[in-house]
């Protein structure tokens, strides 16, 4: 089985698509709004003409490469490439700023071959078994686990908490626009039938972190009169340093393996994605980091929880697609209809009937991972001198490419003056220290804690707390929601009681 599984994979056709995703998933992801789901949409005509094997290893391996490649952008010019690099470019072009954008690129490159890997091995080992996981999943699990996620806005938040649930309900509030679930009542669409399905995630990203930050650099270079060479970098240095030492490898080890189970679990429900990892693994590295006045000003340990979580998405997203024919994923749902175009059948039975084509996709997809990985390191260093080109260059170059990614995700104008109308909103947002990225998290889970909610009472035919209680999983999230709430106020007495006792003994 292995010997025929390998030999499938070393053949020239396999080889040159594989190689062509690494590069190609990594180029893609770097672009604003040019995401995993895109590309692999683009391509999926391509395939018509190939074989099953070389076709399906390039569309699964080139989700892992993009969500690699858009935390470049990310960390360099804070301009996600893609919604799942949205915590990375909070963190990371605050590093860049500081002249250590080179060691930002090497935490992101390490912690996605960690999340990467890890979610291929699963996906290998145990996708059947952690597959039965997600079909215990039903609408209150998702309403409870959206509401641990909002928490996180209080992670978000820490210079001004005001300012920061401010900015989450503004969210939410965004998150309302678009039908009504169950009447299907169109609610703050102002008679645009675009808005029907909503606020789009692509354009409120682009515009918040993209279009709003080359705002911001426009204003300070005029007023200095001047666009040179290292305007964003600390005397235009990004710092000699890469990875980490192996002392420091070890501190973040936890921090890995922690936000790569997340990231994995996260992948596997239905719907959720990178996005959503992003942040929970954000938030778990902060909620375990003992800097965690750091956070929101340039850490280490937020890059690595986030990018960790988000590449560990991308196999678990696999692994319900694959067994039991239920996407995990935008990404995955993609796929499904290149499996199906390329005559495979997901469910139980395709590890029976085409074990000859599936093995060696995820194999090809574990070994992917590396290969990014070694790609990164070795390219990193020229990415790195994307911060030192020149200002009145970067401005209208990422401009251009925001605006075409909202273009490109519908082909329709309306999303290119969304991005706009999002990027004044995120101006006057940075102008006044609101913070952006608790709208954009609102924004994400507030639909989906509505949809959750909304299904539950449905459901629940009258008697909603008991049903709830009824429910372990749902109480698992409820209880994790209030320890995320209130385990930061308890920590604060805890410590201020040890001071006391402290100073007391320390007074006797």
């Amino acid at each position: 089985m292995m010997s025929e599984t390998f030999a499938s994979l070393f053949t020239l056709d396999v080889l040159l698509a594989w190689i062509a995703a690494i590069f190609g998933g990594m180029f893609v992801g770097a672009l604003p709004g040019f995401s995993a789901t895109m590309a692999i949409a683009l391509l999926i005509p391509v395939t018509f003409g190939m074989d099953a094997t070389p076709a399906l290893v390039m569309l699964a391996t080139i989700y892992t490469t993009a969500t690699y490649g858009g935390s470049f952008t990310a960390i360099l010019l804070h301009t996600p490439g893609t919604p799942s690099n949205v915590a990375t470019a909070q963190e990371g072009y605050e590093l860049t700023k500081q002249g250590r954008g080179l060691e930002a690129i090497g935490m992101s490159t390490i912690s996605s071959v960690f999340g990467g890997v890890f979610g291929g091995i699963a996906l290998l080992l145990i996708a059947p078994p952690l597959a039965m996981i997600a079909l215990k999943f039903s609408s209150p699990e998702y309403f409870f686990i959206a509401l641990f996620g909002l928490t996180i806005i209080a992670s978000l938040s820490s210079d001004n908490m005001l300012k920061g649930i401010a900015s989450g309900v503004f969210g939410l509030i965004l998150g309302l626009v678009g039908l009504e679930l169950n009447t299907a009542y169109p609610r703050y669409t102002f008679g645009f039938m675009e808005l029907y399905s909503g606020v789009q995630l692509i354009p409120a990203t682009l515009g918040m972190f993209s279009i709003s930050q080359m705002m911001i650099q426009m204003e300070r270079f005029s007023i200095k009169g001047s666009m040179e060479k290292g305007q964003v970098v600390n005397a235009g240095a990004m710092g000699n340093k890469m990875l980490p030492t192996f002392k420091e490898l070890i501190h973040y080890i936890p921090i890995m393996i922690r936000t790569a189970i997340l990231g994995l679990l996260i992948g596997i429900l239905p719907g959720a994605g990178g996005d959503i990892g992003s942040w929970v693994g954000y938030n778990e590295a902060r909620r375990g980091s003992k800097h965690k006045e750091l956070f929101g000003k340039g850490s280490l340990e937020a890059i690595c929880g986030s990018e960790t979580a988000n590449n560990a998405v991308c196999g678990g997203s696999y692994i319900p697609l694959f067994t039991l024919g239920i996407p995990g994923s935008g990404v995955a749902a993609v796929l499904m209809g290149g499996l199906i175009i390329h005559g495979l059948q997901p469910g139980s039975q395709l590890f029976i009937t085409q074990k000859h084509i599936i093995y060696p996709i995820m194999i090809a997809y574990l070994f992917s991972n590396i290969a990014m990985g070694i790609v990164g390191v070795l390219c990193a260093r020229g990415f790195a001198k994307i911060a030192k080109i020149p200002m009145n260059i970067i401005i209208p170059f990422v401009s251009i490419l925001a605006i075409m990614g909202a273009y490109a995700v519908n082909c329709s104008m309306f999303d290119v003056w969304m991005t706009l109308v999002f990027g004044f909103i995120g101006y006057f947002m940075e102008k006044s220290n609101f913070p952006t990225a608790p709208a954009i998290l609102a924004l994400i889970l507030g639909p989906m804690a509505e949809r959750g909610l909304q299904s539950s009472i449905l459901m629940a035919k009258g008697n909603v707390i008991t049903y709830f209680l009824s429910r372990p999983l749902s109480m698992l999230f409820f209880v994790l929601t209030l320890l995320a709430l209130f385990a930061p106020i308890l920590a604060k007495r805890i410590m201020k009681g040890h001071e006391d006792i402290k100073t007391e003994s320390n007074l006797d």
